[in-house]
């Protein structure tokens, strides 16, 4: 798919991002309307399409309720901890996080069942763990 929308849409480039975008919408229509598909028994796309029965509502509020306080993360990517920031990221703006005292001066950040970091509330500066959203694998056992 990759290739024949860089074949049929992009080479050459448009004079401008609104014709480029125009390139971009016809051979969406084409593609899903008009071309058939070998992998869809030479059918189209949207011949095949189906809307779910099921609809989306979104996801619950985030709670906390195992942590010490929840936080919003501001639109700069921090939280405020007694009238100090700190750093988490700016991908989880407007998002809720809980904080959890784990040690003396020592604060754990969580995003849904995601350990974040922790950050010391002397220095104020988040540690992060490494990937938290990396794969979760199990130590290979021994022979």
């Amino acid at each position: 798919m990759h290739l024949t929308l860089k074949t049929e849409a992009t080479k050459p480039a448009a004079g401008n991002v609104l014709q480029q975008q125009g390139r971009f919408d016809v051979f969406v229509r084409r593609y899903n309307h008009e071309r058939p598909h070998q992998a869809l028994d030479m059918h189209t796309p949207a011949s095949q399409y189906r809307p779910s029965a099921r609809p989306y509502r979104g996801l619950d509020e985030l709670e906390y309720p195992f942590h010490d306080w929840t936080a919003v993360i501001t639109t700069c990517g921090r939280i405020c901890y007694q009238r100090r920031k700190i750093n988490v990221s700016q991908v989880f703006a407007g998002q809720k996080v809980g904080v959890k005292q784990t040690d003396d001066h020592l604060w754990l950040v969580t995003f849904m069942d995601y350990d974040l970091g922790y950050f010391d509330d002397e220095t104020c500066r988040l540690e992060p763990i490494d990937n938290p959203f990396g794969p979760k694998l199990l130590p290979m056992s021994p022979e």
